[in-house]
């Protein structure tokens, strides 16, 4: 059995429920805290039309003096106007009074329906609840988990810890997010905690270069929202002095490997999915040549569709990548799908569809390999297949 995810030291978290959600057992809040200052960074959608919480919670990044960050799920607040942004406010002061620190040293994530008010009175009764359950303990944290989760099926957690110059440094993290999911910086929302001491600039940094290679890399139907948020939080508390080079080298690999699970568990959860779908793009000029192309590959409708239907229709992926708006032809591209050799420089190559057709139905992983000749460069991008079943669940998501 694999071990439960730890909090890093110097924090403590806790989910509640106050009757936000149309069940009114299901958890609908999350607050991590920090037991003193630490340090934080942020990175939003996007989306011109955002969310209130987006809003405030980005101009409060980077700073050194962070508390906390309070999540609320089933209402996004977003679309409210001058209101929303007052209530998201109030929602960090209202907790900052209960850990006894500045309003502007808690952050704040909404998640949910578009175009409702919060319902203050609730939250009034609920925010101070949940400020009382913090906790250390593994069940805080699943329970943290499940308060910001709306579609999500399972709660989404992922940690690490590094030895560098005689320090164990943790890094853990939290996810929701299961349709929605364009981010560019779906909905998708994270928190990650370390207790390794930075500086504003380094977690700003850092969470941008793993954010580049995690949360960057997934799509669902390439829809981003208005609401995307992944914040880092340092405490601090397991070192006595600034990272040293070795330190800093093995803390980045744990945050880029904690952003990365956590956001193929977004793609594993994806709303109706019945794969997931890896797409290696290889041997381009830069990085964001292939990144354009495992995106657009990754949200092509025709490409998920065929996917769900066990067809090896390799026309619409390298379609896909002659519209990505990169600059190559045909005779650049080669293709495999499962490993098996489907086009080779421009040309097709034969192959035993049906033995292709079944490796994709038997399983639910299935790898997309694309390369091009014109380069050194490549990325890794995952996605899901679009089905009956996420048309049916989006159809009907408000009514």
């Amino acid at each position: 059995m694999a071990t439960p995810p730890k909090l890093p030291l110097g924090f403590q978290t806790a989910g509640a429920a106050c009757g936000i959600k149309s069940d009114p057992q299901k958890l609908d809040l999350a607050l991590f805290a920090a037991s003193g200052p630490c340090t934080a960074a942020g990175v939003f959608t996007t989306n011109r039309v955002c969310g209130a919480p987006v809003h405030i919670s980005r101009e409060r990044v980077p700073r050194t003096t962070a508390r906390a960050v309070i999540i609320n799920s089933g209402n996004a607040n977003a679309c409210t106007a001058e209101r929303g942004l007052d209530d998201a406010r109030w929602m960090t002061a209202t907790v900052a009074e209960s850990l006894g620190c500045a309003a502007e040293d808690v952050l704040v994530c909404s998640t949910g329906v578009i175009g409702h008010y919060l319902p203050k009175e609730k939250l009034a009764e609920g925010l101070p609840r949940v400020s009382a359950a913090l906790g250390n303990s593994p069940e805080h944290l699943e329970q943290a988990a499940r308060g910001m989760m709306t579609t999500d099926t399972v709660p989404k957690l992922s940690s690490r810890t590094v030895s560098a110059g005689g320090q164990d440094l943790t890094v853990t993290g939290v996810a929701k997010g299961a349709a929605m999911i364009g981010p560019n910086m779906a909905t998708m929302l994270s928190v990650v905690m370390t207790d390794a001491r930075l500086t504003a600039a380094e977690a700003d940094a850092m969470l941008r270069t793993a954010v580049d290679q995690s949360f960057h890399c997934i799509a669902v139907e390439g829809h981003t929202s208005t609401s995307d948020s992944v914040i880092l939080l340092a405490s601090g508390q397991a070192m006595s002095g600034p990272l040293s080079e070795d330190q800093r080298s093995e803390l980045q690999q744990a945050i880029n490997e904690v952003t990365a699970e956590l956001a193929r568990k977004i793609i594993e959860d994806a709303e109706g999915a019945t794969h997931i779908i890896t797409i290696d793009v290889t041997g381009l000029p830069t990085r964001g040549e292939a990144h354009q192309i495992a995106r657009t590959i990754a949200e092509g409708a025709l490409v998920k569709t065929a996917i769900t239907g066990a067809d090896p229709n390799w026309g619409r992926i390298i379609s896909a990548a002659g519209y990505a708006g990169v600059e190559l032809v045909e005779e650049d591209l080669s293709l495999k799908i499962n490993r098996t050799l489907i086009y080779e420089r421009g040309r097709p190559v034969e192959f035993d569809e049906t033995a292709v057709s079944n490796s994709i139905r038997s399983q639910r992983d299935v790898l997309i390999e694309l390369e091009c000749s014109r380069g050194t460069e490549g990325v890794r991008f995952w996605t899901s297949d679009l089905t009956e079943e996420y048309v049916r669940l989006n159809s009907e998501y408000t009514t």
